[in-house]
């Protein structure tokens, strides 16, 4: 009896030693995105089931199961497509093909340019250029001569316009040209450079370093050092560099080891932030304020109309709040990831159009004056690296081209450019500016009856589809057809410098417009009435069957 009393005594007693724990996780699992962005090991999982297969001629044009006449349209329109491309820059897409042999970030974007079902037929028979020679305004040019209106904005870099970052680089080079490359010893320009930094962040000390990777994962090694705590925090579709820690999920060979992927705007994240021990850091890319809780879009992913976006600026700033009073509450360190939007938004970046206060702050791009740099600007108490009460307890970071005085010089002739009082005035009425230009996007293109709408953060724009379809990523190809130039990632993410006249605006408006039309007519949005529920059904039906069956209609195997 004595014994079985114990027993349960101890079972009682374990059990309640548990409770607290099992709350803890449940909280965790709560607290993480329904979607697999917030469950990295399960994504890996399932990305692994999925089977490599391309559609042959006649699943590329018929997946939706169109009509025999729209097929037509569709067939003579790309092969129209394919030619006007090919006739008007042959160098160009020479000098690209042979860049292709080389060049395996070249491979890749070429190859996750579109869904991947589509991309073998796609590359046999359409070729995009990915060589420019020149860029003058708003424009570039390739190496044919054919002008394009920039919606590329060189990936977060071209804030105050190309013009702008070429006389920087030109500058920052006559200034460190009496000491040229010398490594290790600093160019009396860092002092300026700091200081400037540390005025626009509003934080007491800054370190350089190569990239805005790099410099993401100084900050948080810094944040765990100083809390002596081990994970970090990101939120579900928020990008913060290609490292191993911050790329949960598709695109990482292993899943992040101490990483939380938590729901963005949501109490059930706050409660795990405030009941858990563990958290050193979170990490916040101002960007997400776009898309919530949804991944960085591209039009490889587009497989149907389901992309959503839009800003409503008063909630994202009252959840920022209430991110900070709780990781000042908690002692987690608040990094806000500026380093795409950095000085895009307003002159002091996210903290002052969201009115947040961070512990630090990590630029890159703009600030580098169109040379690569990471900054990170922090706490002083946080970017110590050493401890003076264990003298072998440190926490290195050293990188031997970190501020190196080119990219200095053109980082002081950028702060420079930036105080000038056109630049300034690049800065009044920026949100109203742009809010205004993507209203009239919208209505040009409700005037001209296409399934198609954009949505922005400032000068940052994504384009959404209104009607349920395969193939809106061929709208890339319709733009470039058009004078537009877009990234790899297509209509996902357009980037405007804040050099954009309003009629250069206007200008591109009207070719905006016209590619879009001659998508429509060609027929690609003529597809049977559907659903994007329907449409991802069937997709998924079809990725079964060459799972397990190793066949389908309308395809072959890429091998």
């Amino acid at each position: 009896m004595d014994d079985t009393y114990t027993l349960s005594a101890i079972a009682l007693g374990a059990l309640a030693l548990s409770l607290p724990r099992v709350r803890r996780r449940l909280e965790l699992s709560r607290a993480k995105h329904r979607s697999l962005a917030g469950h990295s090991r399960m994504a890996k999982r399932v990305v692994a089931q999925i089977p490599g297969y391309a559609y042959d001629e006649a699943g590329f044009f018929g997946s939706d199961g169109a009509a025999p006449e729209v097929l037509a349209r569709r067939r003579t329109g790309f092969a129209r497509l394919a030619a006007t491309l090919a006739e008007r820059s042959p160098r160009t897409l020479e000098a690209t093909a042979a860049a292709r042999e080389s060049l395996s970030d070249l491979q890749f974007t070429n190859t996750y340019r579109v869904p991947f079902q589509y991309g073998p037929y796609l590359r046999e028979h359409l070729a995009t250029g990915s060589v420019l020679s020149a860029s003058s305004g708003v424009q570039v040019e390739d190496l044919d001569g054919n002008r394009f209106y920039d919606l590329t904005g060189s990936y977060g870099v071209n804030v105050l316009g190309y013009d702008a970052y070429k006389d920087c680089i030109d500058e920052g080079a006559a200034r460190a040209r009496e000491l040229g490359p010398v490594l290790g010893a600093y160019h009396p320009g860092v002092l300026e450079a700091a200081g400037r930094i540390r005025a626009l962040s509003g934080l007491d000390e800054v370190s350089f370093h190569m990239s805005g990777t790099e410099a993401v994962m100084q900050a948080v090694r810094l944040a765990r050092y100083h809390t002596r705590r081990t994970h970090l925090v990101r939120f579900a579709g928020a990008y913060h560099g290609w490292w191993e820690d911050v790329q949960p999920g598709p695109g990482n060979p292993l899943p992040p080891r101490e990483t939380y992927t938590l729901r963005e705007g949501d109490e059930r994240t706050l409660r795990v932030l405030r009941t858990r021990r563990d958290i050193a850091c979170v990490l916040v890319n101002p960007l997400q304020a776009l898309h919530p809780n949804s991944a960085a879009p591209a039009d490889a992913s587009l497989v149907d109309s389901g992309r959503g976006a839009g800003v409503d600026r008063a909630a994202y700033t009252e959840w920022l709040r209430r991110l900070r009073e709780v990781c000042t509450e908690r002692g987690i360190v608040l990094i806000l990831d500026e380093v795409f939007t950095g000085f895009r938004l307003a002159r002091r970046g996210a903290q002052e159009y969201f009115r947040v206060r961070a512990d630090m702050v990590v630029y890159g791009k703009t600030l580098g004056g169109g040379l690569p740099v990471g900054v990170v600007c922090g706490r002083r108490d946080l970017m110590r690296r050493w401890r003076d009460e264990r003298p072998a307890d440190v926490c290195f970071a050293r990188g031997t081209f970190n501020s190196h005085p080119y990219v200095i010089g053109a980082m002081n002739a950028f702060l420079d450019r930036f105080e000038r009082p056109e630049t300034r005035a690049l800065y009044e009425g920026l949100d109203e500016r742009w809010n205004r230009r993507t209203a009239r996007m919208n209505a040009r293109l409700s005037e001209a009856g296409v399934p198609v709408r954009v949505a922005n953060l400032g000068s940052i724009w994504t384009v959404l589809y209104t009607r349920p379809a395969r193939y809106n990523w061929l709208l890339q190809f319709y733009l470039r057809e058009h004078g537009l130039a877009l990234s790899w990632v297509g209509t996902g993410r357009l980037i405007f410098g804040l050099d954009w006249s309003d009629d250069d605006f206007e200008a591109m408006v009207g070719q905006f417009v016209t590619a879009a039309r001659s998508m429509q007519s060609d027929g690609w949005w003529d597809g049977p009435e559907t659903t994007n529920g329907s449409i991802r059904r069937r997709l998924l039906a079809e990725m079964l069957r060459r799972r397990f069956r190793g066949g389908g209609t309308g395809s072959t195997a890429t091998g």
